[in-house]
């Protein structure tokens, strides 16, 4: 059960201007489920993206940067669930690019305008001959309102639809931000076992939206892990449709840059706080917050030390205070010259924080009861004070149960 996350309203997510979407059950692994999406684009839309950084990237993955690169601009994107295509060398490649030239056929657009997406099993061979016969019905199904549908027709151990939305005004024009995401387990940067997928109507330099979408990466799905595996077909994309008639963003140092950027990182966070909420077999979201380091940098490498403990993750489902384990993947994060008589960490829930480590060992204050009450919450923070400077970061994961093995070990049946 997801922690804290309940499936989106559609009512609430917002339509974007040159931006139609449609779902169809295509049958690439499952029968009778919805693993087909296409989302088609306004001419002139522009978008930027980031992706996974494992060399063994899938053949999707591969085409979207390559198509990106071409000088022709996105039109559609397609989506499959089910079967990664990952691992399938040059049968994987040409699987990929028959899908775009027969999304292309239909929409009498270019292949290299199209972004094909996979999400699933690896090492397993993509059933193109399905998918294709259910663009079809994908294209039958395109309208402006699917994004709920959408946010389903993407999902795979997923037990929660991700989607969210926000209006802002833009220099006196209102600006759309909507957008979807999958993602349970594999989950960490760069990227994780995720799709996301972020659109506006508002009109931006391509220059500043690849900044935006960098940006909005590193503090949302770059910020987050479930259990420290990187995926081979993550993909980030950021779709900005120029259709809300504001003037053309095209300086960094702009208001309007800046309540663009703010918008789509903050869609972009909620996106990836609600993957780890739906990490596999969660029951405790925990923000792992590292404040007085020297670089963010260093703030991060301390988070994720903690973050991806198995010893910390098994702990917090127990609801067992063990602190020595969060003490331990501080100290092996990799600061040599970490000065451990001034640090403290501190344990927290929405309703209360205890100072629990200082001066090297347990706080003389900290009170065991204390320690286990505070881990009851389904929500809980780990702060960390290093007292070596004014860098902060925030990491966010989610506890190791019983269901994550038995989720994963189930995983192809």
């Amino acid at each position: 059960m997801a922690v804290n996350l309940t499936t989106p309203n559609p009512v609430d997510l917002f339509p974007v201007a040159g931006v139609r979407l449609g779902v169809a059950e295509a049958g690439i692994r499952k029968a009778n489920r919805r693993d087909l999406t296409v989302v088609e684009l306004a001419s002139g839309s522009r978008v930027a993206g980031v992706f996974t950084q494992n060399r063994f990237c899938a053949a999707p993955v591969t085409l979207c940067r390559e198509h990106l690169a071409a000088a022709g601009g996105v039109r559609a994107l397609v989506i499959n669930t089910g079967i990664a295509n990952a691992g399938t060398g040059e049968r994987g490649l040409a699987d990929a690019r028959a899908t775009c030239a027969a999304l292309a056929e239909k929409l009498a657009i270019d292949a290299r305008q199209v972004l094909p997406f996979s999400t699933g099993v690896i090492l397993e061979p993509l059933p193109v001959a399905r998918l294709i016969a259910g663009l079809p019905h994908a294209i039958a199904d395109l309208r402006p309102d699917a994004w709920f549908d959408a946010a389903h027709a993407i999902m795979t151990t997923d037990t929660v639809a991700k989607a969210a939305s926000r209006r802002i005004d833009i220099g006196g024009t209102t600006v759309t931000v909507t957008g979807i995401a999958k993602g349970a387990g594999m989950i960490h940067p760069n990227m994780a076992t995720m799709l996301g997928f972020i659109a506006c109507d508002a009109a931006v330099s391509q220059s500043l939206l690849e900044a935006i979408t960098r940006e909005a990466a590193d503090a949302s799905f770059n910020s987050i892990t479930v259990d420290g595996d990187t995926s081979t077909n993550d993909s980030f994309i950021v779709i900005a449709t120029g259709k809300a008639g504001n003037s053309e963003i095209a300086s960094a140092g702009s208001a309007e840059y800046r309540a663009l950027a703010d918008a789509i990182t903050a869609v972009a966070v909620r996106l990836a706080q609600s993957i780890v909420r739906d990490g596999e077999g969660a029951t405790k979201f925990m923000s792992i917050a590292v404040e007085g380091g020297a670089s963010r940098e260093e703030c991060r490498r301390v988070g994720y030390a903690v973050a991806h403990s198995p010893l910390v993750k098994t702990a917090f489902f127990a609801s067992d205070p063990n602190l020595g384990r969060i003490l331990a993947a501080i100290g092996y994060a990799g600061i040599a010259d970490l000065d451990v008589e001034r640090l403290r960490v501190w344990l927290g829930n929405p309703s209360e924080e205890v100072l629990v480590a200082e001066r090297g060992g347990r706080a003389a204050s900290y009170a065991e009861e204390a320690g286990a009450r505070i881990m009851q919450d389904a929500e809980l923070t780990v702060r960390v004070d290093l007292a070596r400077g004014q860098a902060r970061a925030t990491v966010w994961t989610c506890d190791f149960s019983y269901d994550y093995v038995k989720i994963n070990a189930d995983y192809r049946s």
